[in-house]
């Protein structure tokens, strides 16, 4: 046989043999990197899957973790021609991080080598990532997800495919927190120690304060309970039939995902942990401080944490400390108790009074110091807060107003807000929205309006603005600081509507990105539900743009302000599901 040049023919069939090799291995990288990275959404109605890019976070340091190209900040007000670029998608993130909080990621604080004292807690406080390794993708629901069931059954029952998570029903199973039957999870009411349920347990403490009729609101007088180390937040749950508010309060630790079944359910709850620095609410916040077996060691750096509740507590409020009876006789916990009742009792000025010079209502990233906060000579003139009781403590001017400089009328003024329930109501019915942020709250005034729907609502206020958090809470409701440079401590889709009132206009002068700023949005917004953007038109102009990519869907516009100079904008999310998602359901 003679070697030489392969004739025409044979040069056709090894080209052909290429071919299609070539189009097998296409195919294979196709078929499976879409099945393996959760790649494809998937509209109800449409039934055509929809290609959506790469996933977030490959698992090592070294992967493109979704960062921006262009780091430069968004400028609203461009045509676009100016910018040249209209979106027409965003990437879907990978399926196993359809519960990502990216400011509370402990993968990310192991990737970034973060030198954390794991016994002061730092590694449940928050640690955002840096601009390069943000995700820049959309969250995706876990397979079989369904519209979460409405208040108030969802007080007692979930999807358990929304939150795919019976640990704590196996762990707590003698304790009655939660159990699973069937599609659903039901909460029966218990807790660590509400052997006969929650509700029963709050009247036993109203009758160990000699409150009237056994009702832990003390007609009117106690309004806002700080729960910390909450569990699945049963007892905020069931405060809020006595007019009782609770801001619960959990890291995100190994009790799986306790907040997100709070807000699950349609109960007020915040992610976060008493470790080095201060909670996120001003001084003299709560009337009641509550801990449940929360194994929080009270003890440690000369009763530091112990004197951040003292910063958060009223004149005259009250710090339930409770264990199971089972450790009434304990030594261990007979020694804690002691020493706990030393440290708030010691003569002189053992803890030592905060410096002058602290402000006590700073709390962003403020380190915790172990001194106590001195009373305002208001509270000392009036031996307590002078505020009125509940409701009408909504409505009257809280006597920390004039630490702004605001007079009556200008509290006054600012309640009259723009009713947007018209701008909804072709959308919605009595119990379409049950969790509310208002992502700036000023004195409280969006929420105020609420208050006769049944609704909660997280009231938001700037970290670098006036410190008005405390009038919020004056007026018997609930917030917390936030920067929306950063992602927020909550879990995806646990919030029913959000307002925006000059939020992207505020980042913007901060140079950081609407886009962001958009993803974050809509990671925290419940598919199916609403977000009201009230700004300059420019602003609405821009969210436009984004409507497609983000699967939102524009519900109604309405010129805004006295000089029609700013636009309420009105979206609603839709349900979508990548395919992987889309086979739970069948």
């Amino acid at each position: 046989m003679t070697r030489g040049r392969p004739d025409g023919a044979q040069k056709k069939r090894l080209l052909t043999s290429l071919c299609i090799v070539a189009v097998f291995l296409v195919f294979l990288y196709v078929y499976f990197g879409s099945k393996n990275t959760g790649e494809s959404a998937l509209e109800y109605g449409s039934r055509s899957l929809r290609k959506l890019g790469s996933s977030y976070l490959g698992g090592d340091e070294d992967s493109d973790l979704g960062g921006k190209q262009d780091e430069s900040p968004f400028k609203f007000g461009l045509d676009d021609g100016e910018d040249g670029f209209t979106p027409k998608s965003f990437p879907v993130c990978d399926d196993r991080h359809s519960e990502l909080i990216p400011c509370l990621d402990r993968h990310l604080i192991y990737q970034m080598r973060l030198k954390l004292d794991l016994s002061l807690m730092e590694h449940y406080e928050r640690h955002c990532p840096l601009p390069e390794r943000r995700y820049n993708c959309l969250i995706p629901p876990p397979p079989g997800y369904k519209v979460p069931i409405k208040w108030p059954k969802s007080r007692d029952e979930v999807w358990k495919a929304n939150i795919p998570h019976t640990h704590l029903a196996h762990e707590k199973s003698d304790q009655n927190w939660m159990v699973v039957k069937g599609e659903k999870i039901h909460f029966p009411g218990g807790g660590t120690h509400f052997h006969y349920g929650a509700d029963k347990y709050i009247a036993s403490i109203a009758n160990m304060l000699n409150f009237s009729n056994n009702n832990l609101n003390n007609e009117g007088r106690l309004r806002t309970v700080f729960d910390v180390g909450c569990g699945v937040a049963s007892f905020g749950g069931y405060l809020l039939s006595s007019d009782i508010i609770a801001m619960s309060l959990a890291p995100n630790d190994v009790h799986q995902n306790q907040i997100q079944f709070a807000l699950e359910r349609g109960i007020p709850a915040y992610l976060g942990v008493l470790g080095t620095k201060r909670l996120p609410y001003p001084s003299r916040s709560f009337e009641l401080a509550h801990c449940s077996r929360c194994r929080i060691d009270w003890l440690q750096r000369d009763g530091i944490l112990l004197l951040e509740l003292d910063r958060v507590l009223r004149p005259g409020g009250y710090f339930a400390y409770s264990s199971p009876e089972a450790y009434a006789q304990d030594e261990e916990d007979l020694r804690i108790w002691k020493e706990m009742s030393a440290l708030v009792e010691q003569p002189g000025t053992q803890p030592p009074l905060c410096r002058s010079d602290d402000d006590p209502d700073a709390v962003w990233g403020v380190n915790m110091e172990a001194c106590i906060t001195p009373y305002s000579d208001h509270d000392h003139k009036t031996r307590g807060s002078g505020l009125a009781p509940w409701p009408a403590r909504l409505t009257s001017p809280p006597p920390r107003l004039a630490d702004f400089g605001y007079s009556t009328e200008m509290f006054e003024k600012d309640m009259r807000v723009d009713s947007y329930w018209s701008l909804l109501s072709p959308k919605i019915s009595s119990d379409t929205i049950r969790n509310v942020m208002d992502m700036k709250a000023n004195l409280g005034s969006f929420a105020a309006a609420l208050k006769d729907k049944d609704v909660w609502v997280m009231n938001v206020i700037p970290e670098d603005g006036p410190k008005t958090l405390k009038i919020v809470y004056d007026r018997g409701l609930i917030g917390t600081v936030h920067n929306w440079c950063e992602a927020f401590s909550t879990y995806p889709r646990t919030y029913d509507l959000l307002h925006a009132w000059t939020v992207f206009s505020d980042i913007e002068k901060k140079g950081c990105s609407g886009e962001d700023l958009l993803l974050e949005m809509d990671r925290i917004l419940r598919p199916t539900g609403f977000a009201i953007i009230r700004d300059r038109q420019p602003v609405i102009d821009f969210v436009k743009k984004y409507l497609a990519a983000l699967h939102w869907e524009a519900v109604a516009t309405e010129e805004s302000g006295p000089d029609g100079d700013e636009v309420v904008f009105v979206i609603q999310k839709k349900l979508w599901l990548t395919s992987e998602s889309f086979r739970g359901t069948e």
